[in-house]
């Protein structure tokens, strides 16, 4: 038989095809009506790319730049050519992409004579485009590893090199653009024609890499300076050289040199000394501040980080009190709606923000209240049977998504707030060019969440994701430069401890779900640490709050 049968999921039709055919072959035969040009396409749930080829039957969904693995694989390819420009604009220079910020790619350029100049930025900007013109095609190549590896040094990619000698394959494979190599851990569209939207702008001290706008291809992300996250982001810079561990190959030589308890203590007690510093802040305005404001996304620790800080600041002497925003929820027939008709919880409007403030008016008036409870089993607001007064000088601790957003407290004087913004920003990256998103961070913590203390499987917890992904950009991003003081609660070591867990829920995402070429992503991702036990951590850590075994009453 020489031929098979392939069903298209963005018609909902069956063809038949002779073996040995593409996809870039084929997607024309379709006649989608996609957003944009088609990229790539996942072939039984797992993203492929174009040049895939056929030998048996299977399920195929065509993706464009608007899928999420449609981004994914946008962003490395133009990496790549970013790469390129700067290897022929300035060979003596190395290219570094160091995180995401401002809907964009913050990138350094190590080894120049001073500053990088905005003529610096033009050159390479302008050599971008010449390659997206001259429609060079990506040539995904397999070799014996230790070509690969030898390639990688050749060109100056010493992490790379490092971590494909650490993963022990006989075979790697390599990226090659022209005469160009490199290798970004995941697909690539066919070609640089087909990255004809984005722009190069200077940034702080780099530049940065700014990419189209999902829903309109034909325009770049807009972007704003974000002066308190950049300065977190280059202060755990700091932190990981400080613990040489900058990259996933650095943080593996420790675990395999079983050097990793050490990475451990000090990265706690670099957290530790933070937290400390952040209470020293609020003793110094005891005068004046009544509440701290603990706001963050999803599985940024925030309930961790506030018992922390409460201890902190008890040995300041001061005295504090924790309420949770949670609990000030409206009842669920009052819950505003997202666009798809879903209960929006991450919306300000699912707070009782009048209640919310006619209670704190109590409570700084010397009022006692009785703390309300959110039933959620119930979808009411209960209540809880504890009345709370705050004592003279003692600080209301109010722990929840929505603490930087002003419209949160109308009725307080903002001179008696202190606001503190939390986010899991990783510390490290695979190596110079693929950096770790925050947000792959966040999502493996709350799978381990989820399924130790909600009973959720790993496939639901990446269903949900996108819904509290949405709610977050509407919702808490925008808001986070109001912020006092910016607080990360990421650990340098805490993807390789969290990754045996994680891959254990990850392999229960079968091939028939839609959620499996997520699964298959991040699987791919974790198998570059070498695991870190977790024996060594503290008690008191925040990634205890997701793994368990915390000192602390939830």
């Amino acid at each position: 038989m020489n031929t098979f049968d392939l069903y298209c999921v963005n018609t909902g039709t069956k063809r038949t095809y002779p073996l040995g055919v593409t996809l870039m072959e084929i997607k024309d035969d379709f006649e989608l009506k996609l957003k944009n040009p088609i990229i790539g396409a996942l072939v039984n749930n797992k993203v492929k790319e174009l040049s895939f080829v056929f030998v048996k039957n299977k399920k195929v969904e065509f993706i464009d730049y608007s899928h999420p693995d449609g981004v994914r694989m946008y962003v490395r390819s133009l990496i790549f050519v970013l790469y390129a420009a700067v290897k022929e604009i300035m060979p003596q220079v190395k290219l570094k992409v160091m995180h995401g910020i401002s809907r964009g790619y913050y990138c350094e350029l190590s080894g120049l004579d001073g500053a990088v100049k905005e003529s610096d930025i033009f050159a390479i900007k302008s050599q971008m485009e010449q390659l997206v013109l001259m429609d060079i095609p990506f040539e995904k190549i397999g070799m014996p590893n230790e070509e690969a590896v030898e390639i990688c040094r050749n060109q100056n990619l010493l992490y790379k090199a490092k971590l494909f000698q650490q993963q022990g394959n006989l075979f790697s494979y390599l990226y090659f653009m022209g005469e160009k190599a490199n290798y970004f851990f995941g697909d690539m569209v066919p070609s640089t024609g087909y990255l004809k939207v984005f722009d190069l702008v200077p940034y702080y001290d780099g530049m940065l890499l700014r990419i189209p706008k999902p829903n309109n291809f034909n325009e770049v992300q807009p972007y704003l300076r974000h002066d308190k996250l950049f300065g977190i982001f280059q202060e755990h810079k700091d932190w990981a050289e400080i613990l040489d561990v900058p990259n996933v190959a650095n943080l593996n030589e420790f675990a395999m040199n079983g050097q990793s308890g050490d990475i451990i203590k000090i990265s706690e007690a670099l957290q530790e000394k933070k937290i400390a510093e952040i209470a020293n802040m609020i003793r110094d305005r005891k005068d004046e501040v009544k509440m701290v404001l603990i706001a963050g996304p999803s599985a940024s620790g925030k309930t961790t980080f506030s018992k922390r800080l409460m201890v902190q600041l008890a040995v300041n002497g001061l005295k504090t009190t924790m309420i949770s925003l949670d609990d000030y929820f409206v009842d669920r027939e009052k819950t505003p709606l997202d666009e798809n008709g879903e209960l929006d919880f991450e919306d300000i409007k699912a707070i009782d923000v009048e209640y919310f403030n006619q209670q704190l008016l109590q409570l700084f008036n010397g009022e006692t209240i009785e703390l309300p409870k959110f039933s959620f089993s119930a979808g009411q607001r209960i209540p809880s049977g504890i009345n709370l007064q705050l004592a003279p000088g003692n600080i209301l601790i109010v722990e929840g998504i929505h603490g930087m957003n002003p419209n949160l407290i109308p009725h307080i004087n903002g001179e008696n707030t202190f606001k503190i913004f939390l986010s899991a920003l990783t510390q490290i990256s695979i190596d110079d060019h693929n950096h770790i998103s925050t947000t792959d961070n966040r999502m493996i913590r709350r799978m381990i969440r989820d399924s130790r203390y909600r009973n959720y499987t790993a496939a639901d917890t990446i269903r949900r994701w996108p819904s509290v992904r949405i709610g977050e950009d509407k919702n808490i991003f925008p808001y986070q430069e109001n912020a006092d003081v910016m607080f990360n609660s990421a650990m340098v070591y805490e993807l390789a401890v969290l990754k045996k867990y994680a891959d254990l829920l990850l392999q229960t995402v079968t091939e028939s779900m839609p959620e499996y070429s997520e699964s298959n992503r991040l699987l791919k991702f974790l198998s570059y640490f070498k695991a870190i036990d977790d024996l060594e951590i503290p008690p008191t850590s925040v990634i205890r709050e997701f793994l368990g075994g915390s000192s602390f009453i939830y």
